[in-house]
């Protein structure tokens, strides 16, 4: 495989096509691979002690609602954007500001959380600090991975964005199977391994970008960056917890087995994202790149097709399949996992559209739907608050609401269609 580069001027549509397949292919090799060896990373579940993979799912799900996700959109649309206006030098002043800022963040939410580790710790319902400071750690190189990825993503350098994905699984598991097999069945070994991946692929994801980030920097324009930025954190963080929040309402609210097997069938159901979320990934800077220019694309048409077809396949085969993998890895409480995996499989199917969608509008610059995706994101966690007498009734909402998402998200792409093409802010 090869990088396609940062080429700022259209190719003919045949040749679009061609590439973006031949990218979204490569990226679903990464995601499929990377995904592959983060998930063996259950394999282990058998050899933890009780109640500790529950614990694992809940300290592994805090770093899954960081808001990571929007993070990395954000440099991604700055990244494309500045390719497409040649503004590289404003953009090397930005990654560095990000960079340092995250750091900083990062200090004083360490100190704030030394104070209230007795009441977070209790929350959680763990009672070893030592995995809860291993993830502190790893949400610094978290927060770090989606800056320089975003970068990669917008310079459209799928490449070395698929090896970044790919090393994060290898040095995950590779940790993880050491820490349990020569220290124990403890959530912090799995937890180390999460945390040498995420050192693993930020350094690539740095490596690659280098040039970049290094060039002399150049005032930007700071009103006019939040005016960008700020839709997009808030409309993608919306989408992250409404993709993410379920595993940590469920240990809150569930104990023992019960936490442990909807952890054990998410991490199954979710797999799906992984391996639908290369095409959204590879059209986002394309459909950033062409509102910067006011050019119009047919591309997000094709994105909801294919994702539609190969998550609604896996779903089923999901279903079909998991009972044989389920009581593989999980033999302790197989028969819970199998209960409930086909209500969560399916409940990331309209999760998948409209992360179609919304990846769409948002790379448009099309911002009306974020109130109402906060409004959702509100919802949702009141909702549970509320609904969670069972794990089944915890996606039962969760339902509900993607399939909120996904209409919302569609009323709003057919009301963007209807409108005259405008160029993005710049």
């Amino acid at each position: 495989m090869v990088s396609e580069g940062t080429q700022n001027a259209p190719a003919p549509a045949t040749e679009a096509r061609g590439n973006f397949f031949r990218q979204s292919g490569w990226l679903m090799i990464a995601n499929i691979a990377g995904g592959a060896l983060m998930w063996g990373l259950h394999f282990l579940a058998k050899r933890l002690e009780k109640g500790e993979y529950g614990t694992f799912g809940a300290l592994l799900t805090v770093l899954m609602v960081l808001p990571l996700m929007p993070l990395q959109m954000v440099l991604a649309q700055q990244t494309a954007r500045a390719l497409a206006t040649g503004r590289q030098r404003q953009l090397a002043g930005m990654i560095r500001m990000m960079w340092l800022g995250t750091f900083i963040f990062w200090l004083v939410a360490m100190v704030v959380i030394f104070f209230q580790q007795d009441n977070i710790l209790k929350l959680l319902q763990i009672k070893d600090s030592v995995g809860l400071w291993i993830m502190l750690v790893a949400c610094l190189f978290a927060a770090w991975l989606p800056i320089f990825g975003g970068v990669l993503q917008g310079q459209q350098n799928f490449l070395w964005l698929g090896w970044s994905m790919m090393l994060n699984g290898v040095g995950r598991l590779g940790l993880a199977v050491v820490a349990v097999f020569v220290i124990g069945g403890y959530a912090w070994g799995l937890l180390a391994g999460v945390l040498m991946g995420l050192i693993v692929g930020t350094a690539i994801a740095i490596w690659q970008t280098a040039s970049l980030w290094r060039l002399p920097s150049e005032k930007f324009d700071w009103r006019s960056l939040m005016k960008q930025v700020s839709p997009l954190l808030i409309g993608f963080g919306a989408f992250q917890f409404l993709f993410t929040a379920d595993t940590m309402f469920v240990k809150s609210y569930f104990t023992g087995d019960q936490t442990d097997a909807y952890v054990g069938a998410g991490t199954l159901s979710r797999a799906l994202i992984w391996v639908v979320g290369p095409l959204a990934a590879v059209m986002f800077p394309r459909v950033v790149h062409s509102a910067a220019k006011a050019e119009k694309s047919n591309l997000m048409h094709m994105v909801l097709l294919g994702t539609f077809v190969i998550a609604l396949v896996g779903a089923v085969g999901l279903v079909v399949v998991g009972p044989y993998v389920i009581k593989i890895i999980y033999p302790g409480y197989a028969a819970q996992v199998i209960e409930v995996l086909p209500w969560y499989a399916f409940t990331m199917v309209p999760l998948a559209l409209a992360n179609v969608l919304l990846n769409n509008l948002l790379a448009k610059g099309s911002f009306r739907i974020v109130p109402l995706l906060v409004a959702l994101a509100l919802g949702y966690a009141f909702t549970l608050t509320r609904f969670h007498d069972s794990p089944i009734t915890v996606l039962k909402v969760l339902c509900g609401f993607n399939v909120l998402l996904l209409a919302v998200s569609a009323w709003f792409t057919y009301r963007d269609a209807a409108a005259p093409a405008q160029p993005s802010p710049v």
